[in-house]
């Protein structure tokens, strides 16, 4: 099963260190978030990526290009730089990547959408690439396949900075991106979808995931939630940097289930 993760976003509020790189490659301890991101599903055995790379996507294309000769230990012969004898040392092995451009001003239902060609089979993931959390990734795959709806996203409790969800019987009634006095579920990515969300979809830069495409699943009862009551955060800004790279120095990442 595919796993989409959105990494296209300016990252306006972390211009600190954006302005840079993009946000998926701001480290986390010595690994970029987007790293850690994808160790989460491979934890579960999805190691089938699929990056939809907007702004400054070159630099996520040139750290897995030279992730092998970066993340090993490795003997080489000057004068013919052809004979380079890795030495296998990391635990990614297997990890599947495709690096996909989205245009750097398409919103996330068009870096979605661009990406379709690159999906195969009927249900597959999606996640933000500055999102991390504790999610059973197979519990939310059974919670998904019982009810039989086109989506699921994970609820997040509580809800501050972001958008509630109204939720009836696990079911999404209404999708309110922004609303003034939130204290319900967040929208916390962490999404499973059938094929047929593509046709919410068009690859127009303007086209968004959350306002219009998710709103119209909902109201269509096809927007179901996995409520994720564990550990939850994103990198918004640099405030939340700090915090998530005190928890990884710590010792107290609970978003690293792999060992």
């Amino acid at each position: 099963m595919k796993v989409v993760i959105l990494c296209g976003g300016l990252g306006t509020r972390l211009r600190e260190e954006t302005e840079f790189r993009p946000k998926p490659m701001v480290n986390i301890g010595n690994r970029p978030i987007l790293w850690h991101i994808m160790k989460i599903y491979a934890h579960y055995g999805y190691t089938d990526f699929i990056l939809a790379l907007g702004y400054k996507g070159e630099m996520v294309k040139q750290y897995f290009y030279h992730y092998e000769l970066m993340s090993n230990d490795f003997t080489i012969e000057l004068g013919k730089p052809q004979k380079v004898r890795i030495h296998q040392s990391h635990n990614e092995i297997g990890w599947r990547i495709t690096l996909a451009g989205t245009g750097e001003k398409a919103l996330k239902g068009a870096r979605l959408k661009k990406v379709q060609q690159f999906v195969d089979g009927d249900t597959f993931m999606v996640t933000y690439g500055d999102g991390l959390a504790n999610v059973d990734i197979d519990g939310l795959l059974s919670f998904h396949k019982r009810h039989g709806k086109l989506a699921t996203l994970t609820g997040i409790n509580p809800a501050s900075r972001f958008g509630e969800l109204k939720v009836a019987n696990d079911q999404v009634v209404a999708f309110n991106e922004k609303p003034r006095n939130a204290d319900g579920l967040i929208n916390g990515g962490f999404f499973v979808f059938e094929r047929g969300f593509f046709d919410y979809l068009s690859a127009d830069d303007d086209c968004d995931l959350e306002i219009g495409a998710l709103e119209r699943v909902a109201s269509e009862g096809q927007l179901m939630v996995f409520k994720h009551l564990g550990f939850w955060a994103c990198m918004d800004n640099l405030r939340d940097m700090d915090y998530l790279n005190r928890l990884w120095v710590e010792g107290q990442a609970e978003w690293k289930v792999w060992l």
